[in-house]
């Protein structure tokens, strides 16, 4: 074996936790390697968010929105079209906006005097990183930290054995060969509505299959309530409070078995694909953690006091550790605790996170639900207004959903955002920003918003929480 190459800090994944620490470590003046072994076979970076997860889901939902304005909506418009489909077309689109993502990120290790290791990184031992390349040679890196950045993996159900062919986990549901005729999804999580979404408007039948009685946990229950009436109108049917207990494939569909999670009689359903989406695992398989005395949860996340494992100079961020499993999560940790090994003060403000369900309408929130303030008997007001009554929305044809804000009963601070509309991923940012400074919902009021726009009713719910919403 060659000699080892020695760096300040080895990062292991590429995804977004793992390229954001190694462009904020060369930055930082570090000496730097990301050792990535690409996504299924691919030699690229960017990890599942780049090359099989948001990226070419954004692409195809854009796209499916597309189709589905001038198919159903032009017309009101005063545009007339007849749309037709190119599947084909639109799969190489997704693939050639990926392509330009990934060679921006190996741009920018370039731009900061980041190595790429190509292969798959192993650690063995304190301060020893082994690295496979796809001809089985064996490459050691040194280093005086190691940040294990490995990301997810979608999560397995007993009796449902994906294929990618007939069943399908995330990856395979970007690149069917074909619209279906019928998509069974199983999860009412957001990937699978997403995707759900996507198939549902180039013409599937979509059913989806939910274990709890209500879709989208975790997200506040007038959100989600709304947003499971605006995806039946669409068409997307729901079997909620249902396990599936098997799956079997043959050659032009699929038979899955279901029954009520409160018990009775197990009913059949066929579909030409299901599409398993129950969530995702931290993937930490084969990377040599026992060498260095680190043994995952039994769920497989590692345990971390501010980014440091267990063992001393091994790191962990991203999908591994404990929190949301979401890219910019991973981002904010790969900053922090990059700065603190370079001696700086990392900082991760975990509870004003945001989370987007980029379907149609888009939901968005950050920080608490009304559920969780309920259950710590904190009180509260809410403000809350409907994009019907948004000058903006009106105009374009897009009202569905609305904006509540949640404030302190005591202090008017900022507390918790709820969004379901028009282009809310865009605007839940401007309370991530409210709340990371500790702002009252009166701060939002009589904050001068542009008019007419969609963030209008960011100001309108702020004052409805104090009942002075002006434009309903």
């Amino acid at each position: 074996m060659a000699e080892a190459a020695i760096y300040d800090v080895i990062i292991i994944g590429g995804g977004p936790g793992g390229y954001n620490a190694a462009i904020r470590a060369g930055q930082l003046g570090l000496k730097v390697a990301c050792v990535d072994k690409g996504v299924d076979g691919g030699a690229t970076l960017g990890g599942t968010c780049l090359n099989v997860g948001c990226m070419p889901s954004k692409a195809l939902l854009h796209a499916s929105e597309m189709y589905d304005a001038a198919a159903n909506h032009f017309a009101e418009l005063g545009i007339e079209v007849a749309p037709k489909l190119n599947l084909t077309q639109m799969m190489a689109q997704k693939a050639a906006s990926v392509a330009q993502l990934t060679k921006g990120v190996e741009f920018l290790f370039k731009k900061n005097k980041v190595d790429w290791i190509k292969g798959a990184g192993r650690i063995a031992g304190a301060g020893k990183v082994e690295v496979t390349g796809s001809d089985g040679a064996v490459t050691p890196l040194e280093a005086t930290n190691i940040v294990i950045a490995t990301g997810s993996e979608p999560s397995p159900l007993p009796g449902v054995t994906v294929d990618q062919k007939r069943i399908v986990d995330s990856t395979g549901a970007l690149s069917l060969p074909e619209v279906p005729k019928s998509l069974l999804v199983i999860g009412a999580g957001i990937i699978g509505l997403e995707l759900g979404s996507v198939w549902r408007r180039l013409g599937a039948q979509v059913t989806v299959v939910e274990f709890l009685d209500r879709i989208t946990p975790g997200v506040d229950a007038e959100v989600a309530k709304t947003f499971q009436r605006s995806l039946t109108k669409q068409g997307i049917v729901f079997k909620l409070a249902s396990k599936v207990t098997g799956a079997k494939a043959s050659k032009n569909g699929v038979t899955l078995t279901v029954e009520p999670v409160a018990g009775g009689a197990a009913e059949t359903l066929e579909a030409d694909y299901v599409l398993l989406a129950i969530g995702r695992r931290p993937y930490t398989e084969g990377l040599g953690l026992e060498t260095v005395g680190i043994t995952p949860d039994k769920r497989g996340f590692i345990e971390t006091d501010h980014w440091k494992t267990s063992a001393p100079g091994v790191w962990a961020i991203g999908d591994v550790t404990h929190g949301p499993m979401l890219a910019h999560k991973a981002e904010d940790e790969a900053v922090a605790c990059i700065e603190t090994i370079a001696g700086k003060a990392g900082h991760v403000a975990y509870g004003i996170i945001p989370s987007v369900i980029y379907t149609s309408p888009e939901v968005a929130w950050v920080g608490k639900t009304e559920e969780e303030l309920k259950d710590e008997g904190r009180a509260y007001k809410a403000g809350k207004f409907p994009f019907t009554a948004n000058s903006r929305a009106k105009i374009n044809h897009e009202t569905e959903g609305f904006v509540k804000i949640l404030a302190d009963a005591a202090t008017d601070e900022v507390l918790g955002a709820h969004l379901i509309g028009p282009s809310v991923s865009e605007m839940v940012a401007e309370y991530c920003v409210a709340m990371e400074f500790r702002a009252a919902s009166e701060d939002v009021a009589r904050t001068s918003h542009p008019h007419p726009t969609r963030s209008e009713a960011l100001r309108q719910a702020a004052m409805g929480v104090e009942g002075w919403t002006m434009q309903a």
